[in-house]
């Protein structure tokens, strides 16, 4: 009795096992496949050809529906009509990274992740590169997703070469970004040194991109410092409205207790009666240079721009309707300043919008029943 077609092909599989020693070459769900021999599997009619001379045997149906290129390859006409087995030469990679490439073909329906992680990891160079030329989508994909999460600042010169060679944008950008976020260790690096000598427009590039990235992070900084400087003054307009409003300023050493229960920021509240306190007893022929005064002043003023009231019934900071008269009256003159002094009040408006939207959802949160 004539052994199965299945079963030919796992005795050709473990005989090239044997000759090279491989004993894991198939993964788990694939072995499993092979050893149900199903009579109904055809015979291996394709010879995978590697640089080492190493033959691997193959199936063109599972090669075709694989890769598009090999389907290409398979398509083509032979010369003569030979009816011998058809030979694909894979070369230019180890012989390894080739037997990996050819199993990750036919398990690809079956190989669970670990295992794809594994292969991927221990090949990823050569099997994007096989990826890459054979039109692979799936596990050119896994190889950039594999390869991104194992940069270093030693090879992401090689990988960023090989990502721009490759067409692989997502393993690009991450290598872009680490040089950005580590350019110091990659400067010491025998690949870049190779790179600076051999191409030095991609040195160019990186160096933009490095630069760029550099006055990004500037930039952020400068706007995180920017709203912080915002929110605090919102806070402190709130704590001026806090101490006229609430009687804040009366409260005495002896209500301290109370004070810390009743002041939200009670640091800058502190800070702000003792503004008010140094405002009252100032001599007023020095009060016009004196910067304490002035800042007091000014925060006055910021208040009156932001604050919605309509009177002083209803609004207990001191000066509030004076100065809103008096810029309702200047809003058709144009005076040095009145530009960055409306932008500053926009800013400033913008903040206590986002403060009371984190507190809102601050309230959901903690109370998710109260709909108020």
């Amino acid at each position: 009795m004539q052994p199965t077609a299945a079963y030919r092909w796992r005795g050709i599989m473990k005989e090239e096992e044997q000759k090279h020693g491989d004993t894991s070459v198939l993964p788990t769900g694939f072995r499993r496949w092979l050893e149900a021999g199903n009579a109904d599997t055809p015979p291996t009619d394709v010879q995978i050809v590697t640089s080492g001379r190493r033959r691997l045997p193959a199936h063109s149906t599972v090669l075709a529906s694989a890769s598009p290129v090999l389907e290409s390859m398979l398509h083509r006409p032979r010369k003569g009509g030979s009816n011998r087995e058809m030979e694909i030469p894979v070369l230019g990679v180890p012989c390894d990274a080739v037997h990996a490439f050819l199993r990750l073909l036919y398990s690809a329906r079956c190989v669970s992740p670990a295992e794809e992680e594994e292969t991927v990891g221990e090949h990823g160079m050569h099997l994007l590169v096989l990826s890459h030329a054979y039109g692979v989508g799936w596990l050119k994909r896994a190889c950039e997703r594999v390869l991104s999460s194992r940069l270093t600042a030693e090879g992401v010169v090689d990988v960023l070469v090989l990502a721009q060679q490759c067409d692989a944008p997502r393993l690009h950008l991450r290598c872009m970004q680490l040089l950005a976020e580590d350019f110091p260790a990659v400067e010491q690096t025998e690949a870049w040194r190779f790179l600076q000598d051999h191409d030095p427009w991609l040195e160019l590039d990186i160096l933009r991109f490095v630069e760029d990235a550099r006055l990004r992070r500037r930039r952020l900084r400068r706007r995180k410092a920017e709203r912080r400087l915002y929110m605090e003054l919102h806070e402190t307009i709130e704590c001026l409205r806090h101490i006229f409003e609430d009687g804040c300023a009366a409260l005495g050493r002896s209500c301290r207790e109370e004070e810390r229960a009743r002041c939200t920021n009670a640091v800058t509240c502190r800070g702000l009666r003792q503004l008010v306190r140094h405002l009252a007893a100032c001599d007023g022929q020095k009060r016009r240079w004196c910067r304490r005064c002035k800042s007091l002043w000014q925060l006055l003023r910021l208040h009156a721009s932001t604050c919605t009231k309509l009177d002083d019934a209803s609004c207990k900071v001191p000066l509030c309707m004076q100065f809103k008269l008096r810029l309702q009256r200047r809003e058709g003159e144009q005076e040095d300043g009145d530009d960055k002094w409306g932008i500053l009040v926009k800013k400033v408006v913008s903040a206590r919008v986002v403060s009371h939207l984190v507190k809102k959802q601050k309230q959901r949160v903690l109370y998710p029943g109260d709909s108020n």
